[in-house]
């Protein structure tokens, strides 16, 4: 993995070597290497990407028909016989996202088929929105100037706020923040900063619940975490971009054809039941009743679906007792509704692309998917209509949700309310992992206690921190590394942002004085 650069940010921002490989082992495997991922989501695609690259027979098992997990997409044809793909949801492909794009690159080298997505906002019934994404990149100046123009943040929200919780905002590290915050729910974090419910509502919570999970489900730990990912600890700040066109032609034909050039074997439509030791490897019971041996495995599977492997592997539990019981601990968030609606007639033009949604009981996000992405506007464009997605991402009361979100998005986009649906698909899915408090060092990390089993994906605990599609990516070319260096094989670089937070140095004694109790309670 290359470098990502980072020239113009200040010094203390700029990507680091957090995992170096050793280049004095060779680059290329053994012959008769061979390994067997499942999952073909981020994690197992990008596992899978490293491994082919040298030399490595992988064979890359899906359940689903599609690559992509929640990425996925899938052809879909509309009742007037066009054409479309269908996706899971918005995504946002962050700049700092170092390794998702090093292995984005192995498609498109330049990266062009991404651009920009302008600004961030954040839009309310009660009020005024807010756009994050028109903030300098880099921080402090970002936090500077969200002060300076946020009209949700005033001085008497500063000077009425917690200093020490709120300080623990700008002090993140790695090893002590869970150790502090952990067993504090992120709801009681934001209750306990103080600040008014419009500075709450709008810069706060709808931040938190972009990670799938409802503020109070969420580990205050891991939303500073993710604070210091997404904004206060990577140069690039919370600017972003998105594919031009659909997932399915711009990410995963693309890599699967990749893969298959390298000699990877893909097969959709095909789950893994469970897993047992034989001899010095393993053997994979598919549900097509077919039984695959290996000596080197990647799961690179969803939170239910690996504890639904786990539990039905008991001789996998006598030889790794550890994974068992992290893979038991296992949650998954709330289930996330998506809807993709063609509407008769365009919304207003002033509408950004991607809207963030605070304060409803069940929208969380309105994307405009005909300004986004070429299928959707070459449709806008012949029919005079436009291509919508509701999001709702911890959604409790999944049943007539999309019939919420639109009743709720007509109040904030008037122009909605009486225009025809052409055409809806709706989507409700539970595969999102959950971060509850008292969870930090339970989760499985990428290498286990059963020699030759690695588990990636967006919920595994990370040597670095990242969160979303970089954990995923992350993990994944970390559970290739961890192949290639029992095969004696070079591994792979990657980077991320600091570890530490702005002002990490400060004095321990008073934030802990001030925090520690109230995480206690």
């Amino acid at each position: 993995m290359g470098s990502p650069g980072g020239r113009a940010a200040p010094l203390r921002m700029r990507p680091r070597l957090l995992v170096a490989a050793d280049p004095t082992l060779p680059r290329q495997a053994p012959p008769g290497s061979e390994a067997v991922v499942v999952g073909a989501g981020v994690a197992g695609v990008s596992a899978a990407t490293i491994l082919a690259e040298r030399g490595v027979a992988v064979t890359l098992v899906e359940a689903a028909a599609t690559l992509g997990g929640r990425l996925g997409a899938w052809p879909h044809t509309l009742p007037d016989g066009t054409e479309q793909v269908v996706e899971h949801g918005f995504h946002a492909f962050f700049r700092h996202y170092y390794t998702w794009r090093d292995v984005l690159r192995r498609i498109d080298p330049g990266l062009g088929f991404l651009r920009p997505v302008k600004g961030y906002p954040v839009i309310s019934r009660r009020f005024p929105p807010e756009d994050l994404g028109r903030l300098p990149a880099a921080p402090p100046l970002n936090l500077l100037a969200l002060f300076a123009r946020s009209s949700s943040l005033t001085v008497a929200d500063l000077l009425g706020a917690d200093v020490a919780l709120g300080t623990e905002l700008l002090t993140f590290d790695r090893a002590r923040t869970p150790e502090v915050l952990d067993t504090m729910s992120a709801g009681d974090f934001l209750a306990g900063l103080r600040v008014s419910d419009r500075a709450r509502e709008m810069l706060f919570e709808a931040f938190a619940r972009s990670f799938f999970c409802d503020p109070d489900g969420l580990s205050a730990a891991e939303l500073v975490a993710m604070f210091h990912f997404y904004f206060l600890g990577n140069p690039a700040g919370i600017g972003f971009d998105a594919p031009r066109t659909d997932h399915l032609h711009a990410i995963w034909a693309p890599l699967a054809e990749y893969l298959r050039a390298r000699g990877a074997t893909i097969r959709t439509g095909c789950a893994l039941r469970s897993l047992r030791p034989d001899g010095p490897g393993w053997a994979l019971t598919l549900d097509d009743g077919a039984t695959r041996t290996t000596r080197h495995v990647v799961l690179a599977l969803d939170p239910g679906g690996l504890r639904a492997v786990v539990g039905a592997s008991p001789e996998l539990t006598g030889v790794a007792p550890r994974l068992a019981a992290q893979t038991a601990g296992l949650t998954t968030a709330p289930p996330f509704v998506v809807s993709r609606v063609w509407l008769a007639a365009d919304v207003d033009p002033g509408r950004a692309v991607f809207n963030a949604v605070s304060g409803e009981p069940t929208l969380d996000s309105v994307t405009v998917y005909s300004r986004l992405e070429e299928p959707s506007a070459q449709w806008a464009r012949e029919t005079g209509g436009c291509v919508l997605e509701l999001h709702s991402y911890a959604c409790t009361e999944p049943d007539a949700a999309v019939e919420r979100m639109l009743g709720e998005l007509a109040a904030l986009w008037p122009e909605t309310a009486g225009t025809a649906q052409v055409h809806r698909v709706d989507r409700v899915d539970a595969t999102a992992p959950a971060f509850p408090p008292g969870s930090a060092g339970a989760r499985p990390g990428v290498r286990t206690d059963a020699r030759g089993v690695r588990v990636a994906g967006d919920f595994v605990e990370a040597p670095l921190v990242c969160g979303l599609m970089e954990r995923a990516a992350v993990t994944g070319v970390l559970a290739a590394a961890d192949v290639l260096a029992e095969l004696g094989t070079q591994g792979v670089d990657v980077y991320g942002v600091p570890q530490r937070g702005l002002l990490a140095g400060l004095p321990a004694r008073a934030r802990h004085r001030a925090v520690g109790p109230r995480a206690a309670t």
